[in-house]
């Protein structure tokens, strides 16, 4: 999967492997931006208790 990626990607090595690093540079981005705060929303995973009902 990555070697057609690789072979996906226009230019010579070295831009290849600076277009590589911005498009995993984005992705990481975008899931900070936008799916993991919908997925903390979603699952709910910092509304808990610890120690019981009413504290």
């Amino acid at each position: 999967m990555y070697a057609g990626l690789w072979r996906m990607l226009p230019g010579p090595r070295w831009f290849k492997a600076i277009e590589a690093l911005v498009l995993v540079l984005a992705m990481i981005a975008v899931l900070f931006e936008w799916v993991f705060p919908w997925a903390a929303e979603q699952l709910n995973l910092l509304d808990t208790t610890v120690g019981g009902v009413g504290r």
